[in-house]
């Protein structure tokens, strides 16, 4: 957990030293185990980074650029997680994400010059990898490494009542697969990583919350976390809290109100969820990314 704890706050520094100090509320345990960065893309194509504590009340560090303009202004529909590789110096970084910009699915990638986070304009560039995306509703590409080495990429969306799910070589996306009878999914959050499944937390229209594990080979493992009452979130967002369950973010876009949560790891409706409360902010970006270092197995997430 240490080697862990020292990867997130080098990250977070990396970001524009987002955690700086614990808030006065917070035990010494919980800043560095229980945290995640929140990447929040807004309409005009800016990336605002922002710390969450995982403490009751939730805590929040203050706002902080992470790029402007990194895309165009109001083309952004949805977003993956925020993919970042530091440099041996540990003074600059590369970040990569998928887009959807109207109804292309982009690769976007650029460079942090410092740890003051100013990110290269030059560097900013915007490779299409498809059309046809517009009325995808999640999207997530998960790296899993072995030491420093990546040896799976998947990229997934949800689209209709499908699941889909591709591999990932460079900037091709091959071998789709589907999984169908999703329709009643409202978002995902990725919590789990393996080299043989990735594991994801849905909530449904109804207000159902779920994990789907979809395995390598086979279909989906579906199994109920609880019946009711999550059909409020738009957005999920989730990082690992002490190596042993998941810190989660939801957001209602409707009123821009964001609510944490840690969960034990996920066992069905066996799952222990604690509610932490009201995050001290209002949310009013278009899309919401979870913040990693992706080059690094202990930022894997494992959730499940």
């Amino acid at each position: 957990m240490k080697k862990r704890a020292a990867g997130l706050l080098g990250v977070v520094m990396a970001a524009g030293a987002l955690v700086q100090a614990a808030p006065a509320h917070a035990g010494t345990t919980d800043v560095p185990f229980c945290q995640m960065v929140l990447g929040s893309t807004t309409a005009g194509g800016d990336l605002i980074l922002r710390g969450l504590y995982g403490v009751v009340p939730p805590g929040a560090s203050t706002s902080t650029w992470g790029g402007k303009d990194l895309m165009p202004d109001n083309q952004l529909r949805v977003a993956s997680g925020i993919g970042i590789q530091v440099n041996a110096a540990q003074t600059a970084e590369s970040r990569r994400q998928y887009v959807v910009l109207n109804s292309t699915l982009n690769l976007l990638t650029y460079d942090v010059k410092d740890l003051s986070g100013d990110v290269d304009p030059a560097s900013v560039k915007r490779t299409p990898v498809g059309g046809g995306w517009g009325d995808v509703r999640y999207l997530e590409n998960s790296r899993y490494n072995v030491g420093n080495k990546l040896v799976r990429n998947s990229a997934y969306a949800v689209l209709g009542d499908t699941i889909l799910r591709w591999t990932v070589d460079g900037t091709s996306f091959t071998r789709k697969a589907t999984y169908t009878g999703f329709s009643a999914v409202k978002t995902m959050a990725l919590i789990s990583q393996t080299a043989t499944y990735d594991t994801f937390l849905a909530n449904t229209r109804a207000g159902a919350l779920y994990t789907i594990r979809i395995p390598v080979t086979g279909k989906p493992v579906v199994k109920v976390v609880r019946r009711s009452t999550w059909q409020g979130f738009e957005a999920l967002v989730a990082n690992q809290c002490h190596g042993t369950g998941t810190i989660l973010l939801g957001i209602d876009k409707e009123t821009g109100a964001p609510y944490l949560y840690t969960l034990s790891h996920a066992n069905g409706e066996a799952t222990v969820i604690t509610a932490l409360g009201k995050v001290p902010r209002t949310f009013a970006e278009v899309a919401y990314s979870r913040f990693y270092e992706d080059t690094a197995d202990y930022e894997q997430l494992s959730g499940e």
